[in-house]
């Protein structure tokens, strides 16, 4: 029986807003199974706002990046708007590495799939 092929999963985090890395951000990476989501592995943004350290997971996986933005982005109030922000995408069989910034700011955020 042949093993499927793994793929590497990495992230970065912007802060758009002061046009900067975001140090310090908790990243949690979990396959979604049929009885929840089992993590993988976790992490934190370096200086450079980047995590590099995750582990692979298998072709075909549907993956979940989750992100605590709680203690980056709190607010006058003590509370962030978007306390964590959840990815959650398709690892492609064909795929040999993902790599998934987070474009962040204390009221919005985008991703995308980046090279």
């Amino acid at each position: 029986m042949r093993a499927s092929p793994m793929t590497g999963i990495s992230t970065h985090v912007l802060d758009t807003s002061l046009g900067r890395p975001a140090e310090g951000v908790p990243v949690e990476l979990a396959l979604h199974t049929e009885g929840g989501w089992q993590v993988l592995g976790t992490s934190a943004t370096d200086s450079d706002g980047r995590v590099q350290d995750l582990p692979a997971v298998e072709a075909g996986s549907v993956v979940r990046l989750l992100f605590d933005t709680a203690a980056y982005h709190a607010g006058p109030s003590g509370q962030p708007f978007f306390p964590e922000v959840s990815i959650v995408f398709t690892v492609a069989p064909a795929q040999h590495h993902y790599h998934v910034p987070l474009l962040l700011n204390p009221f919005g955020y985008s991703v995308y799939r980046g090279s």
